[in-house]
């Protein structure tokens, strides 16, 4: 299974490289509030997820994804309304996680607006459920994210927003995921989340190199160097942030022309 994955890694480099980068803007939601932390915790109130969703759509965002962070945690579900509320915002896709247990509740978002739906922790106790929301709605509908925290050395899986430690690699994880029909891989690193130090270049780029489908890569990015840096060294398909954005310290137009200037293909 190693070779064929790799085959087809190798078969898709091609046309990873022609599609334009995307630029995504995170909402991280908690008690109806766009909130931001550092390493997953210290959370700050970072504004009015609809007024924000609705600026991004306006700056040129070519997605956005909004978490519902502490929905699993907490045992509830997402906040339809809210998701609602945001969807009517934006023109631009839109992908929706948090507290997704069932097909029931992907079905719910999908009809509230989203474009997409993410799964966490869920799929990761449940891994036939991946199977499952791709035979009921198909594979570019399934984001599948993942929170990695680097362990004497290596990379494994955590749950309910990080709180929870497992002894699963990052890495073998993602390969069930794209087996199991994934459309997509978020993959945020706690490490470096919130620090805006940069992206995990060096994991993300070994990931990339060995999965088929679409990297969205999440955590670090702290200026428009290292969304370029990111994009050059791991060839990730997009690149996810949250303050920099937020707090208005990164400019999605001119982010994206620094990418195209360091040519970089972007949908400007």
């Amino acid at each position: 299974m190693e070779n064929s994955i790799l085959n087809k890694s190798s078969g898709n480099a091609a046309l990873k490289t022609s599609l334009a980068k995307r630029i995504i803007p995170c909402l991280d939601v908690k008690d109806g509030r766009t909130v931001k932390g550092v390493n997953f915790v210290g959370l700050r109130d970072a504004g009015d997820p609809v007024e924000l969703a609705y600026q991004y759509s306006q700056q040129g965002a070519d997605e956005l994804v909004f978490l519902d962070i502490t929905a699993t945690h907490e045992r509830r579900k997402t906040i339809v309304e809210l998701v609602k509320a945001v969807a009517r915002q934006v023109n631009i896709p839109f992908t929706i996680g948090g507290g997704i247990n069932e097909i029931a509740d992907a079905d719910l978002l999908l009809n509230s607006g989203a474009d997409k739906i993410s799964v966490n922790s869920a799929a990761v106790r449940n891994p036939a459920f991946i199977d499952d929301l791709v035979l009921a709605f198909g594979k570019q509908f399934v984001v599948v994210a993942i929170d990695t925290k680097n362990i004497n050395g290596k990379n494994y899986v955590h749950l309910n927003g990080g709180r929870i430690t497992t002894e699963i690699e990052t890495e073998d994880w993602i390969k069930e995921a794209e087996q199991r029909g994934a459309g997509e891989i978020l993959l945020t690193s706690m490490d470096h989340d919130g620090t805006k130090a940069g992206f995990d270049n060096v994991f993300l780029k070994k990931i990339n190199n060995k999965i088929g489908i679409p990297l969205i890569a999440s955590g670090g990015a702290g200026n428009v160097q290292h969304f370029v840096d990111l994009f050059h060294i791991t060839n990730a398909d997009a690149a996810l942030a949250a303050s920099v954005f937020h707090y208005s310290e990164i400019l999605i137009p001119e982010l994206k022309q620094a990418l195209q200037n360091n040519n970089i293909e972007v949908r400007i």
